[in-house]
Protein backbone atom coordinates (compact mmCIF):
# COMPACT_ATOMS: atom_id res chain seq x y z
CA UNK A 1 0.00 0.00 0.00
CA UNK A 2 1.20 3.12 -1.03
CA UNK A 3 -0.16 6.29 0.66
CA UNK A 4 0.52 10.41 0.66
CA UNK A 5 0.82 11.35 4.72
CA UNK A 6 0.15 14.80 5.37
CA UNK A 7 3.60 15.98 6.15
CA UNK A 8 5.20 19.21 6.23
CA UNK A 9 8.84 19.34 5.15
CA UNK A 10 10.25 22.09 7.10
CA UNK A 11 14.10 21.78 6.26
CA UNK A 12 16.33 19.53 3.91
CA UNK A 13 20.02 19.09 4.39
CA UNK A 14 22.55 17.02 2.39
CA UNK A 15 25.92 16.43 3.64
CA UNK A 16 29.16 15.86 1.43
CA UNK A 17 31.20 13.45 4.37
CA UNK A 18 30.82 11.56 6.69
CA UNK A 19 31.25 13.26 10.65
CA UNK A 20 30.82 10.07 12.87
CA UNK A 21 30.76 7.10 10.32
CA UNK A 22 33.92 5.33 10.70
CA UNK A 23 35.18 7.82 13.68
CA UNK A 24 34.71 5.54 16.54
CA UNK A 25 37.70 6.62 18.83
CA UNK A 26 38.13 9.71 16.88
CA UNK A 27 37.33 13.13 16.84
CA UNK A 28 34.22 14.17 14.23
CA UNK A 29 34.67 15.30 11.07
CA UNK A 30 33.99 18.94 10.41
CA UNK A 31 31.44 18.18 6.98
CA UNK A 32 28.78 20.48 7.55
CA UNK A 33 25.44 19.98 6.67
CA UNK A 34 24.01 22.20 3.51
CA UNK A 35 20.91 23.54 3.77
CA UNK A 36 18.97 23.14 0.48
CA UNK A 37 15.66 24.04 -0.71
CA UNK A 38 15.02 21.17 -2.79
CA UNK A 39 16.87 17.97 -2.80
CA UNK A 40 16.86 15.62 -6.07
CA UNK A 41 15.88 11.99 -4.87
CA UNK A 42 17.76 9.02 -7.06
CA UNK A 43 15.66 5.68 -6.73
CA UNK A 44 17.69 3.19 -4.95
CA UNK A 45 20.49 5.18 -5.35
CA UNK A 46 20.22 8.46 -2.21
CA UNK A 47 20.22 12.10 -2.53
CA UNK A 48 21.90 14.30 -5.26
CA UNK A 49 24.91 14.91 -3.36
CA UNK A 50 24.79 13.27 -0.26
CA UNK A 51 27.63 11.50 1.06
CA UNK A 52 24.78 8.54 0.94
CA UNK A 53 24.52 8.36 -2.59
CA UNK A 54 25.48 5.07 -3.74
CA UNK A 55 26.39 4.42 -0.66
CA UNK A 56 26.26 0.51 -0.67
CA UNK A 57 23.66 -1.70 -3.04
CA UNK A 58 20.16 -1.63 -1.75
CA UNK A 59 21.09 0.13 1.50
CA UNK A 60 18.32 1.13 4.10
CA UNK A 61 19.38 4.70 4.76
CA UNK A 62 19.09 6.78 1.28
CA UNK A 63 17.72 9.07 3.02
CA UNK A 64 16.83 10.00 6.49
CA UNK A 65 13.58 11.82 8.11
CA UNK A 66 13.64 13.50 11.62
CA UNK A 67 10.79 14.50 12.78
CA UNK A 68 10.47 18.97 13.79
CA UNK A 69 8.46 18.27 16.96
CA UNK A 70 10.83 15.90 18.59
CA UNK A 71 13.70 18.66 17.59
CA UNK A 72 11.67 21.17 19.70
CA UNK A 73 11.00 18.58 22.71
CA UNK A 74 14.67 18.13 22.71
CA UNK A 75 15.15 21.84 22.79
CA UNK A 76 12.79 22.43 25.65
CA UNK A 77 14.00 19.26 27.70
CA UNK A 78 17.72 19.42 27.47
CA UNK A 79 17.78 23.53 27.73
CA UNK A 80 19.47 23.98 24.37
CA UNK A 81 18.53 26.90 21.90
CA UNK A 82 22.01 27.17 19.90
CA UNK A 83 22.06 23.74 18.29
CA UNK A 84 19.98 23.61 14.90
CA UNK A 85 17.91 20.87 13.62
CA UNK A 86 20.86 20.07 11.33
CA UNK A 87 22.46 18.83 14.64
CA UNK A 88 21.47 15.40 13.98
CA UNK A 89 22.53 14.99 10.31
CA UNK A 90 19.28 13.57 9.17
CA UNK A 91 18.65 14.80 5.39
CA UNK A 92 14.32 15.70 5.89
CA UNK A 93 12.80 18.04 8.74
CA UNK A 94 9.36 16.77 8.76
CA UNK A 95 5.93 18.33 11.02
CA UNK A 96 3.06 16.66 10.90
CA UNK A 97 3.55 12.56 11.16
CA UNK A 98 4.62 10.02 13.69
CA UNK A 99 7.86 8.34 11.39
CA UNK A 100 7.96 5.00 13.17
CA UNK A 101 4.01 4.52 11.54
CA UNK A 102 6.36 4.88 8.39
CA UNK A 103 8.36 1.90 9.13
CA UNK A 104 7.41 -1.54 7.00
CA UNK A 105 5.28 1.00 4.26
CA UNK A 106 5.73 2.49 1.15
CA UNK A 107 4.67 6.06 1.69
CA UNK A 108 4.90 9.34 -0.92
CA UNK A 109 5.97 12.46 -0.38
CA UNK A 110 5.57 15.74 -3.26
CA UNK A 111 5.14 12.36 -5.84
CA UNK A 112 8.16 10.61 -4.73
CA UNK A 113 7.36 6.97 -3.13
CA UNK A 114 9.59 5.56 -0.34
CA UNK A 115 9.72 2.98 1.79
CA UNK A 116 10.11 3.17 5.32
CA UNK A 117 12.83 0.77 6.32
CA UNK A 118 13.74 1.43 10.04
CA UNK A 119 14.15 4.14 12.85
CA UNK A 120 17.19 5.67 12.64
CA UNK A 121 18.61 4.59 16.37
CA UNK A 122 20.15 7.40 18.24
CA UNK A 123 24.34 6.90 18.85
CA UNK A 124 26.05 8.09 21.49
CA UNK A 125 27.58 11.04 19.32
CA UNK A 126 24.45 12.47 19.48
CA UNK A 127 25.44 13.26 23.17
CA UNK A 128 28.18 15.41 21.78
CA UNK A 129 26.36 16.54 18.77
CA UNK A 130 23.43 18.14 20.49
CA UNK A 131 23.69 17.97 24.29
CA UNK A 132 24.55 15.35 27.24
CA UNK A 133 21.20 13.16 27.62
CA UNK A 134 20.34 13.19 23.39
CA UNK A 135 21.47 9.42 22.85
CA UNK A 136 18.50 8.65 25.79
CA UNK A 137 15.88 11.42 24.96
CA UNK A 138 15.64 9.77 21.37
CA UNK A 139 15.47 6.38 21.86
CA UNK A 140 12.32 5.00 19.83
CA UNK A 141 12.52 7.97 17.98
CA UNK A 142 15.46 9.18 16.47
CA UNK A 143 14.04 9.25 13.09
CA UNK A 144 13.36 7.17 9.88
CA UNK A 145 15.73 5.77 7.52
CA UNK A 146 14.42 4.64 4.12
CA UNK A 147 14.74 3.79 0.28
CA UNK A 148 13.93 5.73 -2.47
CA UNK A 149 11.76 4.32 -4.47
CA UNK A 150 11.06 6.71 -7.67
CA UNK A 151 13.10 9.67 -8.87
CA UNK A 152 11.76 13.03 -8.08
CA UNK A 153 12.62 16.14 -5.65
CA UNK A 154 11.32 17.18 -2.90
CA UNK A 155 10.87 21.18 -1.62
CA UNK A 156 10.65 22.71 1.80
CA UNK A 157 7.16 23.71 2.41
Amino acid sequence: MTDEPAITIQHLFISPGHNFVGHHGRPPGDNLMIEVREIHCLAGRGLEGDRYLDYKPDYKGQITFFRGEIYDELCALLAVWDKPPSAFRRNVITRGVNLNALIGREFTIQGVRFLGTVECSPCYWQDTAFAPGTEQALKGRGGLRAKILTDGVLRVG
